[in-house]
C-alpha cells in the first residue's frame, strides 16, 4: 500500500495532470471537504473503476459557509483520509492551500441562477455561489475527464451539471447514489457533531422520505397533504427547525403542486450544531 502524492499548489497539481493526460490516461476527480467517510469512499471507487487516474481534492471551502455556519466546528482529519485513500489505492490529493485559492484581493465568482435559488439556497445566500467558484477552480487545477459527486446533494450535483453545460466546459459529471447507514440515514461527514440522542432520533428523516415515496407510489398526488404527513411525523420524532420540506421537479427543482411524473422529495432540518440534508427520488405508478 502506497500513499497517494499530497499536492498543496495549484501549478503542481496542474503539471501531474498534464503528464497522465499527455500519457494518454483518464483523469477523475471526487471532490471532498475531507473527513471522509463510506459514502465519500463509495464515489472513489467509482472513479477507481471509470478512470486510469483518482484524485481526491481535500479543501474546506470558506465561500460557502455562512457567517453563522460550522466552519470553524466541521470536522477534520487530513492523515486519517490519507490513510484511507491509500487503502483505496487513489494516486493523488490535491489540498489546495487556502491563501492561494483564496488570496486577500480575490474577486472573481461564479454563479448559477434558477437552480440555485430554492431549496438551500433560499435557506444559506451565497452559498451555491461558494460551490461554484470553488469547483471552478477545482477543475482548472485538477483538469479532469470526469467528476464524481454524490445524490445526497442532489441540488449541487444539479447546480455542477447546469454550470458544466454551460461553460462548455470539457468534462462529464457522474452522480453516485447516496450511501446510508444501516438505519437510513445519510452519510455525512457532519454527522459525528449529532448528540447520542440526536443520532439516535435522526433515522425519523430517512423514514419520512420513504413514507413519502409509498404514498407516490400508491396513487397520492397532493404534494402540500404528503408534505404535511412528513413534518407531522418529523416533528413528533425528531423535533428541530424544519428549514423546508419540499417535492420538486428533479430537472428544475422547481416546486410542484400536484405530481404528475418522477420528482425528488428533499428536506432539510437543523438540529443544535448540526444542518442535516436529504432526498429521495420517487415516480407514480404506471397502473
Amino acid at each position: 500500500m502506497s500513499k497517494p502524492q499530497l499536492i498543496n499548489t495549484v501549478a503542481k497539481m496542474q503539471a501531474q495532470s498534464d503528464t497522465w493526460r499527455g500519457e494518454g490516461l483518464r483523469i477523475g476527480l471526487v471532490p471532498t471537504m475531507g473527513f471522509l467517510h463510506e459514502g465519500h469512499l463509495s464515489l472513489v471507487d467509482y472513479s477507481l473503476s471509470a478512470a486510469d487516474r483518482t484524485i481526491v481534492s481535500i479543501f474546506v471551502n470558506p465561500l460557502q459557509f455562512g457567517p453563522k455556519e460550522d466552519f470553524a466546528i466541521y470536522p477534520r482529519d487530513i492523515e486519517r483520509d490519507i490513510k484511507l485513500l491509500a487503502q483505496r489505492g487513489v494516486d493523488a490529493v490535491f489540498k489546495p492551500q487556502t491563501v492561494e485559492f483564496y488570496p486577500p484581493d480575490f474577486s472573481t465568482t461564479v454563479e448559477v441562477t434558477h437552480l440555485a435559488d430554492g431549496l438551500c439556497g433560499a435557506m444559506r445566500p451565497g452559498h451555491f455561489r461558494g460551490v461554484t467558484t470553488v469547483v471552478s477552480k477545482l477543475f482548472t487545477a485538477t483538469k479532469p475527464h470526469l467528476a464524481i459527486f454524490g445524490q445526497k446533494d442532489y441540488q449541487q450535483a444539479a447546480v455542477i451539471r447546469r454550470l458544466v453545460r454551460d461553460l462548455n466546459l470539457d468534462l462529464h459529471i457522474e452522480v453516485a447514489p447516496t450511501m446510508r447507514e444501516a438505519d437510513g440515514l445519510a452519510m455525512s461527514s457532519r454527522n459525528v457533531n449529532l448528540t447520542e440522542d440526536e443520532r439516535r432520533r435522526v433515522p425519523a428523516l430517512y423514514q419520512a422520505l420513504a413514507m413519502a415515496k409509498r404514498y407516490i407510489e400508491c396513487g397520492e398526488r397532493d404534494t402540500q397533504r404528503i408534505i404535511g404527513e412528513m413534518r407531522s411525523q418529523i416533528e413528533k420524532e425528531l423535533g428541530g427547525d424544519i428549514e423546508y420540506i419540499s417535492i420538486v421537479h428533479p430537472d428544475t427543482l422547481e416546486d410542484l403542486s400536484e405530481i404528475a411524473g418522477p420528482v425528488v422529495i428533499a428536506l432539510a432540518v437543523r438540529l443544535a450544531n448540526v444542518r442535516l440534508i436529504d432526498n429521495i427520488s420517487a415516480e407514480p405508478s404506471r397502473k
